[in-house]
């Protein structure tokens, strides 16, 4: 017989796997879980924010920093933000681009996709290099796993995105997966014996 669902249980089972987890890792595994089972994402407001982030580490009795050029307490602008993680290939700039405009951006201006355009404009508000095809640059982010596809040129940040550029970036080049070059193979080892021709057989012959 099969046992009925227990919601209470189901809640009991996910209260105990998160509690050895800090409240900013508990809101990164909900997303990330709900990203899996399809369903909405949770709240924004479960994710902390710059704000509260910088106020946890004010020791008590300081003066807090005013907000940035961007007039927002809880954001920080694009070029800082590329600059604080350092992205080291054009893919991981792609997802750190998208990252920024779904977690850091002011709440009123947050959206789940990025194009080409949002790619170019980042380089150049960072000053940096700009790709020679930006839009290229988000179709290999795509298959190398760090973005979704949505509409045609749309792309969104997946879990595996957000990962890399919440908890490796930024990174130093060892952390930074390469592709590994062809192996050389030696063709005097690999090739196969030949069998010596019949004219060579009967010269040897011959000799003796």
């Amino acid at each position: 017989m099969t046992k009925p669902v227990d919601d209470l249980e189901a809640v009991r089972l996910v209260v105990q796997a998160l509690e050895p987890f800090d409240s900013e890792d508990r809101d990164r595994i909900i997303r990330w879980a709900c990203e899996k089972l399809a369903m909405k994402s949770p709240p924004s407001s479960l994710a902390p924010t710059r704000q509260e982030t910088q106020a946890a580490r004010i020791p008590d009795g300081t003066t807090p920093p005013s907000p940035g050029a961007s007039g927002s307490a809880d954001s920080v602008d694009i070029r800082t933000f590329i600059q604080e993680k350092a992205p080291k290939s054009d893919n991981h700039l792609a997802a750190v681009v998208a990252y920024y405009y779904h977690f850091e951006v002011p709440a009123e201006e947050r959206r789940d996709f990025i194009c080409k355009e949002d790619l170019v404009d980042a380089c150049r508000k960072a000053e940096r290099k700009r790709p020679a095809r930006p839009a290229q640059v988000l179709v290999n982010s795509y298959h190398a796993g760090l973005l979704d596809k949505t509409e045609r040129g749309q792309y969104r940040l997946n879990s595996v995105g957000e990962n890399l550029v919440a908890m490796v970036l930024p990174g130093s080049d060892e952390s930074v997966p390469r592709s590994r070059p062809a192996r050389r193979t030696d063709r005097a080892k690999t090739a196969p014996n030949k069998k010596p021709s019949k004219k060579a057989v009967r010269a040897k012959k011959n000799q003796k």
